[in-house]
């Protein structure tokens, strides 16, 4: 998830430059005073509670502020990520916003702030006030708008400083050239994360070869615990004969097992973009270990992706994977293969509706040819992964 602030003085060029990363990276823009607005036109029940201060002469709490924020961004899980304008706007909504993003499991990327003169703004603004028809695009209101943004954003800009993670342009550029410089600053930002994708979906649903595939052209460690599982098989280990026993019995592997190979597969991944996690997790208990897994190395699950096929789909896929030297114990008949399309059922599918709540999970179309699917995959995390 891509997540940024942008900053500037009135006249900086903020609004041409938001529509640019709406564009480019499929982000949703994030307006505190549009926000309000809907919440108000929609009479819901902060919108009513945000009414009434502000129809009384107050100003809407940061308490009400962040609820919507996190109403919205819960409500749009199909974006990239959040473009924030007007937000935070003082040090203490700086402080809210990071706990808001540590409790949806992600972070601001960057704090961009395009930088011009006061003189650059005033100007700007005047021209603007020949055709706007605005009443405060005139240079006494324009200078005390300047004022107050300087005053109360600077405190702002430092947290991010110290944060490390701000970034200031000159906004006088040509549009051209100050978009160029925010796509550099993006794409270094992002290659600094490990990009982790977690592949859902039923058996025969194509994820091995589509993890494989995704793995190769993005430069990320394929973690596919069926894999290491058999390769304990292959060694004839006692932990590979358990593993047989339950795979014969449509079983799954208990979590001290998967855990321990999964953690040392992390461990000893050096100069990779990130993971591609298949086969792992398959219950809310396994959920919550690979989220410690990863907060312990230091990331977090970028990206959650849901393959989609229909049931009768997948039961002609298995079975004819079972004639094959593919073939998985549980392909071995159709008796076997209702169980185990079962257990994803009652134990994954709920881990698929967690994510969703918190993060937002990818569907994609699952029928088709391995390419086809891949493609669809490829387009849609394109700009989550530069």
């Amino acid at each position: 998830m891509l997540n940024i602030a942008l900053f500037g003085p009135p006249g900086a060029g903020k609004g041409t430059q938001s529509e640019f990363l709406i564009k480019k990276y499929n982000l949703f823009y994030i307006s505190t005073g549009d926000l309000l607005r809907k919440e108000i036109a929609n009479k819901t029940k902060l919108g009513l509670e945000a009414q009434s201060i502000i129809a009384s002469g107050g100003l809407v709490s940061d308490e009400i502020i962040v609820q919507i924020i996190e109403k919205t961004i819960t409500e749009n899980p199909d974006s990239n990520g959040f473009l924030f304008d007007g937000f935070p706007r003082t040090y203490i909504q700086a402080y809210i916003l990071e706990g808001l993003m540590i409790k949806l499991n992600t972070s601001l990327n960057c704090l961009i702030s395009l930088e011009v003169e006061e003189e650059v703004s005033v100007s700007r603004l005047m021209d603007r006030g020949k055709t706007s028809g605005r009443t405060d695009d005139n240079e006494i209101v324009i200078r005390n708008r300047l004022k107050e943004y300087n005053e109360k954003t600077l405190p702002v800009l430092q947290f991010y400083k110290d944060k490390g993670v701000y970034f200031g342009l000159q906004g006088d550029q040509s549009i051209e050239k100050v978009n160029g410089n925010i796509e550099q600053i993006i794409k270094t930002e992002l290659s600094k994360s490990l990009f982790n994708l977690v592949l859902f979906g039923y058996p025969g649903s194509g994820r091995g070869s589509l993890g494989i595939a995704l793995a190769k052209k993005y430069e990320l460690e394929y973690v596919a615990t069926g894999q290491m599982l058999d390769q304990e098989i292959q060694k004839g280990s006692e932990i590979g004969k358990r593993i047989i026993d339950l795979y014969e019995n449509g079983e799954l592997v208990p979590d001290e097992i998967v855990v321990q190979l999964i953690e040392k597969k992390i461990a000893n991944s050096k100069g990779v973009n990130g993971f591609i996690f298949k086969g792992f997790p398959r219950t809310l208990v396994q959920s919550y270990i690979l989220d410690g897994l990863l907060k312990k190395h230091g990331s977090a699950i970028s990206q959650i992706i849901e393959i989609e096929v229909p049931t009768l789909e997948l039961i002609s896929r298995l079975d004819k994977r079972s004639k094959t030297d593919r073939c998985m114990p549980y392909d071995s008949n159709t008796s076997k293969i209702v169980k185990r399309l079962q257990e994803h059922e009652i134990k994954t599918v709920p881990v698929i509706e967690k994510y969703n709540q918190l993060h937002g999970v990818l569907k994609i179309d699952g029928v088709g040819g391995v390419d086809e699917v891949f493609e669809r995959i490829c387009k849609n995390i394109k700009n989550s992964i530069l």
